[in-house]
């Protein structure tokens, strides 16, 4: 298993064992729980975040990556919505990602 999908399956079980309340948590708060250390870890989960969107839409999910959000407000980081876009998951039209992104929330938390 390499590094990336050994922290993504990592980062699964972190976010499938938080509970509903404790959701969303930031990119800073899953490198602290998953213990990385710099550098590059905001990165790094970035990257493991993509690996799961990936495994989640071949295996018709929701994207758990929904969970994890900016500290900079309550959505997630830009490249989370470019690979949904273009993954087939949200809409093309960027005046329908907050929409669409709560939706993905709102799923992600049944955690199916």
């Amino acid at each position: 298993m390499t590094e990336k999908t050994e922290l993504a399956s990592r980062l699964r079980e972190l976010l499938m064992g938080l509970p509903d309340e404790a959701l969303p948590i930031t990119y800073q708060q899953a490198a602290e729980a998953l213990g990385l250390s710099p550098p590059r870890t905001i990165q790094r989960v970035a990257l493991a975040l993509e690996t799961l969107m990936r495994e989640d839409v071949a295996a018709g999910r929701p994207l758990i990556a929904a969970l994890v959000v900016s500290r900079r407000g309550d959505l997630p980081r830009r490249g989370f919505f470019e690979l949904a876009v273009a993954l087939g998951r949200f809409p093309a039209d960027p005046s329908r990602h907050e929409v669409a992104y709560r939706q993905e929330f709102a799923r992600a938390l049944g955690r199916a």
